[in-house]
């Protein structure tokens, strides 16, 4: 990674951005304080709900942070399947005392309104999911002074990252928790995502961009691993899920390593875009029926997760975690970012000394 961008935070460690509520201000400045890139979550807040979490962040720490933007989604779905989902969900519906949410709300999340606000208040980093930006678009965000990351899931999106002129590619690996970057919604290619170790391998063989790993990461020696593969940095979401400052439901956070979720799965039940979670009974119930369309079904279940978690019903929400969740630890989020880059260093020297890993 260029110097200039390494530069802004003294250890390879990024904490993903986490929409939804979870990648609050208080965590993102406890990460950069203890010397990570900690990020703000601009997908599903208006362009001024992001603007003041920026200033809020400001408030808290005054070293570098991230502010991560989903792209706008072209409409892919089929307004049939979208209404015949609905009406499997109608028992939920019942259950929960809620109706179901509109399905067309909107699809571009504000994308403009956001690039608005980040070109006449920028911040140091800006990441992209669900998509790649213009080379115009990337070209605004360098002119103000900001590094531009864009995830991509395959080697083919990471080459569209390089070309669009983003400073560094996110390759998110099917371990990773929440919903997958991939920039088409494509069905027949569900499951079929590539582990993160083979990911980092074949995009640094189709880019020259630097590299940040996504994907299972939860302790030091797994970061010293994506490094020793080609990465810069890695990206941990799941880790800072389960720390104090994260914003994620009570429900969310004892669910990481409670026996009863023994495992995760990629699911479009609660969004139409293919996410990782705890298998719950929603997840179960619904996750084969889900059709293809994001951000339709993200509408349609939003009161329905809204009054699960109200209701205290952890089968009902949308528990996105990674395959590395077991190993979650209830640390506070910059205790967290010492420890793991601690671990970091015993396993570098560990490589170094001979030793093993």
């Amino acid at each position: 990674m260029s110097s200039a961008l390494t530069d802004l935070f003294p250890f390879p460690i990024v904490q993903a951005p986490m929409a939804g509520g979870v990648s609050v201000p208080q965590l993102a400045a406890a990460v950069c304080e203890a010397g990570g890139l900690g990020f703000l979550a601009a997908g599903y807040k208006t362009a001024d709900g992001m603007y003041q979490e920026i200033k809020q962040i400001r408030s808290l720490t005054g070293r570098p942070f991230g502010v991560n933007v989903f792209m706008p989604q072209p409409e892919y779905a089929d307004p049939a399947a979208v209404d015949v989902y609905a009406h499997q969900l109608a028992g939920e519906a019942t259950w929960y005392e809620a109706e179901l949410g509109d399905p067309d709300s909107g699809r571009d999340d504000g994308f403009e309104a956001k690039l608005v606000v980040l070109r006449d208040n920028p911040v140091p980093v800006v990441s992209f999911h669900f998509g790649v930006p213009s080379r115009e678009v990337v070209d605004t965000l360098h002119r103000v002074g900001t590094f531009v990351l864009a995830a991509a899931t395959t080697p083919d999106e990471a080459r569209a990252v390089e070309q669009a002129g983003a400073d560094a590619v996110i390759a998110q690996g099917i371990e990773a928790g929440g919903h997958q970057g991939t920039h088409r919604d494509v069905p027949e290619t569900d499951g079929s995502g590539l582990g993160l170790l083979s990911l980092i391998a074949q995009v640094r063989e189709a880019v020259s961009i630097p590299i940040v790993a996504a994907g299972g990461i939860m302790r030091g020696g797994q970061i010293a691993g994506v490094l020793a593969a080609g990465a810069s940095a890695a990206q941990l979401g799941t880790a800072f899920l389960a720390t104090p400052e994260s914003g994620a439901n009570a429900l969310h956070k004892r669910a990481l390593t409670n026996p009863l979720f023994v495992r995760t799965e990629l699911t479009r039940a609660f969004s139409g875009r293919p996410a990782r979670g705890l298998v719950n009974r929603f997840v179960r119930e619904h996750g084969p029926y889900a059709p293809a369309a994001y951000p339709e079904i993200h509408h349609l279940t939003s009161p329905l997760r809204k009054a699960a978690a109200k209701a205290g019903d952890a089968q009902g929400m949308a528990l996105w975690a990674g395959q590395g969740h077991r190993m979650a630890r209830e640390l506070p989020a910059g205790q967290l970012v010492e420890v793991l880059a601690g671990e970091l260093a015993s396993a570098r020297a560990s490589l170094t000394g001979g030793g093993v890993l």
